[in-house]
């Protein structure tokens, strides 16, 4: 049973006062049991449950364990009953020897809430032991001629047990010459001493035999026995005299074995045999025979084994000198084991987390552990500590416990895990420590989204491409693991030119690749935007954009295109006029070409391909202006025939070709008979066409005069003189024509002239003029068109009726 416990502030009889609280912030009370030692195991110590406020079926729910350190579990916890009992049998004398009080520590954790309860256990000592002599039979020498009253020392009895159940007494056996008186030393141990009553006489009884008997005052009452021999001898009336009656001497624990402690020493005034003094240890225990010797001659106290501050820290050692006859004296030796810091200290840990998530807020527990030092003082005082770049503390708790705790919020994607060192170190000289490791993983979550290198891409693709192409390829990273690091891909919803836009770009979920789902036409649309989403798997999932610019390459796909001459669609060319008088550099006509490519692909170049009378016109070579190149000779063919190439700067290169025809004439006459002198195609159905033509021009033509001449007849009609309307009828005073000509089954296009008539009384001043022909048409520029002078009216037909007579 529990023995009942007194604690200031608790009213009444009371098992224990325990206050409970907040995690961590409260200490525990000390929990005391009472048990009576050689109990069976499983007996009954306490009631843990309910000391902890618990019920029994919330031990094992709770994690409620026995963590004390000791190299034998003599309690242990009936997890149904929520008791303490005894592990095993319990042997007070073995455990605790002679101590006055034996107390077993040991503490009891919480492991949901981290908490350690201090539990204190006293053997009480049963009457289990009888008092003991060590040897039945002691043999004593005494001198015939002692006087009555001499004392002679006995053996003394040992009893284990304490208190009560100790040796209490001594009785000795009846006879009449002896009888026992019982002395109390300082240390209150009872000496038996045997004192001579009556004188002896050794010829009468040479031994006398006496029975000394020890008894303790348990309950039943234990005994023990020793038969003393009482042997009569001649006079030796001096005893061996110790120098002292104590002999202290202090020893470090790590004194090398066979190192001398001290020499006791004891004197004899008798002679001889009488006089010889031995030594030997009185009451030896096994302990003290492994550690100490002592020389029976000399009195030398030298060690035997190694001393250990940890084990015992004190030794009575009990001396005895005896002479030749049996005389004896006691002394005692004291032995004081210094400690020295032999001993590192060790770390128990008693709670472990192995993981830990990174948003876990500071001042999360990581894990409980117990310090213990063998050594005592300054050697056994420990401080522990984490090192001071990790992101962990330490709390010293109840006792030597401590907890390990995060300083500040852990990043995964910094340190993924840490293996942590505890270093416990004592205050000893020099100063032992021990390094104890724990590795914690530190658990993801999803608090990184995908990241881009960059903030934005350009990608190129060359058009025509064919469908279901790559073209480029987008990498997001995530610096998170597992799920929250699985990255898939996904393309903004658009609309291009009216169409979804995951009908003309796809991207692989998985790899983050692009792909064409059509052909591109640079001449088309030459770019697009994309945005491009990097989401991950994590709950939730967190996702990043980006910008990408998808630009189509120009490829060598357009020929370049004719705008001037304009290719008939019945398969003839324009006719180009060229006058016989033309200078060098003369500009005939420009050829106009546009490229539907950029680029290098749409730079021109043109050049003569082919010439009818070679040497005579040149191409500029960028801007297509055919000029002459020598002045026009008499044997040159009034019909040139020329073919241009125009061609581009591509890769392969691609050109088209045009063919020209200039007419070499000085006049529209001069033109009209030139065509009528080329002969006729080949081809009757053209031979008509050409046919038709001509009469065509020349009706409009005929038509155009005879309008003029109408004109100029009802204005002429008011002049008063007959002789100028006779003069003039004929006469033309302006001509303006636009005609169109055929030759060699070619329809031809002439530029439209200007004829300007200045008509005077006197026919031979009359001036009828030719003006350049206007290249409008050509796209000649200006300043390659001659100028030719102006045309005057004479003054003398303007006054002939007072206002203006030009017709133009």
């Amino acid at each position: 049973m529990a023995a009942p416990l007194y604690l200031p502030g608790c009213s009444g009889q009371i098992w224990i006062c325990v206050l409970l609280g907040a995690l961590w912030e409260i200490r525990a009370e000390q929990i005391r049991y009472s048990v009576p030692e050689e109990l069976d195991k499983g007996s009954f110590v306490g009631n843990v449950a309910k000391d902890l406020g618990l019920e029994p079926l919330e031990l094992a729910e709770r994690g409620v364990r026995i963590v004390s350190r000791g190299r034998t579990q003599l309690f242990a916890l009936n997890p149904r009953g929520g008791s303490l009992i005894t592990a095993g049998r319990i042997d007070r004398e073995e455990l605790c020897d002679r101590s006055p009080k034996c107390v077993a520590n040991l503490e009891i954790l919480l492991e949901d809430k981290v908490k350690i309860f201090g539990v204190e256990v006293e053997i009480i000592d049963v009457n289990d032991n009888a008092p003991s002599f060590g040897k039945e039979d002691r043999e004593i020498k005494v001198a015939e001629n002692e006087n009555p009253g001499t004392r002679f020392p006995l053996p003394e009895a040992f009893d284990p047990d304490v208190g009560i159940n100790s040796l209490q007494g001594y009785q000795l056996s009846s006879n009449d010459h002896f009888y026992l008186d019982v002395q109390s030393g300082a240390d209150r141990i009872k000496y038996p001493e045997l004192v001579l009553e009556r004188a002896l006489d050794r010829e009468k009884e040479p031994v006398h035999h006496l029975v000394l008997t020890a008894s303790d005052g348990g309950n039943p009452v234990r005994s023990g026995t020793a038969r003393i021999h009482v042997k009569l001898i001649d006079t030796n009336d001096n005893a061996p005299v110790f120098t002292q009656p104590e002999y202290h001497v202090s020893v470090r624990e790590n004194v090398p074995v066979g190192t001398r402690l001290l020499t006791v020493k004891a004197t004899d005034p008798d002679e001889g045999v009488n006089g010889e003094v031995t030594y030997s240890f009185r009451k030896v225990r096994d302990k003290i025979s492994q550690l100490f010797q002592l020389n029976s001659l000399t009195g030398d106290i030298a060690i035997l084994g190694d001393l250990d501050y940890e084990d015992s820290g004190f030794y009575d050692i009990d001396v005895e000198a005896h002479d030749g006859p049996g005389l004896r004296a006691r002394s005692k030796v004291l032995v004081t084991v210094l400690d020295v810091n032999d001993n590192a200290p060790e770390v128990t840990v008693t709670s472990l987390t192995s993981s830990i998530q990174e948003t876990c807020p500071p001042g999360t527990v990581i894990a409980l552990f117990n310090v213990h030092d063998g050594d005592s003082g300054q050697n056994g005082l420990v401080t522990c500590s984490v090192p001071d770049n990790l992101p962990f503390t330490l709390e010293k708790t109840y006792g030597n416990y401590y907890r390990l705790l995060t300083h500040r919020t852990l990043d995964r994607e910094e340190v993924s895990e840490y293996n942590i060192t505890i270093t416990a170190t004592d205050q000893g000289t020099p100063p032992l420590s021990t390094e104890t490791h724990v590795l914690l993983q530190v658990a993801d979550i999803n608090d990184n989204p995908p990241t881009f290198t960059h903030a934005s891409y350009s990608a190129y693709i060359p058009e025509n491409n064919p469908r279901g192409a790559s073209f480029f390829s987008l990498t997001a990273q995530d610096p998170d693991s597992s799920e929250n690091a699985q990255v898939t891909y996904s393309l903004a919803e658009d609309t291009l030119q009216g169409m979804p836009l995951s009908s003309y770009i796809s991207i692989n979920s998985n790899t983050g690749v692009l792909y064409a789902l059509r052909s591109f036409d640079y001449e088309q649309f030459r770019d697009l935007q994309l945005q491009v989403t990097a989401s991950d798997s994590g709950e939730p999932p967190l996702s990043s954009n980006v910008s990408l610019s998808l630009f189509v390459l120009d490829q060598n796909d357009n020929a370049p295109e004719i705008l001037y001459p304009a290719v008939p669609t019945d398969g003839s060319t324009g006719v180009e006029l060229a006058p016989h008088s033309a200078e060098p550099g003369y500009l005939v006509t420009k050829v106009v070409a546009v490229d539907r490519d950029s680029g290098q692909n749409a730079w021109l170049s043109y050049r003569l391909l082919k010439a009818s009378e070679p040497g005579l016109f040149a191409v500029g070579v960028h801007t297509g202006e055919v000029r002459t190149a020598r002045a026009m000779l008499d044997r040159d063919a009034l019909k040139q025939s020329l073919v241009v190439a125009v061609q581009d700067h591509g890769q392969p290169p691609l050109s088209a070709t045009v063919m020209l025809t200039v007419a070499v004439a000085d006049s529209i006459p001069d033109v009209l008979a030139d065509l009528g002198s080329i002969k006729t195609p080949a081809n009757p159905n053209d031979s008509g066409l050409t046919l038709y033509l001509v009469v065509a021009v020349a009706a409009v033509s005929c038509i155009f005069l005879a309008f003029i001449i109408v004109l100029l007849a009802f204005r002429l009609r008011r002049w008063h003189t007959t002789r100028l309307l006779q003069a003039s009828g004929g006469g033309l005073a302006g001509v303006s024509a636009s005609q169109f000509v055929g030759m060699d089954g070619v329809r031809a296009f002439l530029q439209t002239y200007s004829h300007e008539v200045s008509l005077t009384a006197d026919s031979r001043k009359s001036h009828l003029i030719f003006p350049q022909p206007n290249y409008a048409d050509t796209l000649i520029s200006a300043e390659s068109c001659e100028k030719s002078e102006p045309l005057l009216v004479t003054q003398d037909f303007l006054e002939t009726k007072g206002e203006p007579n030009q017709v133009s």
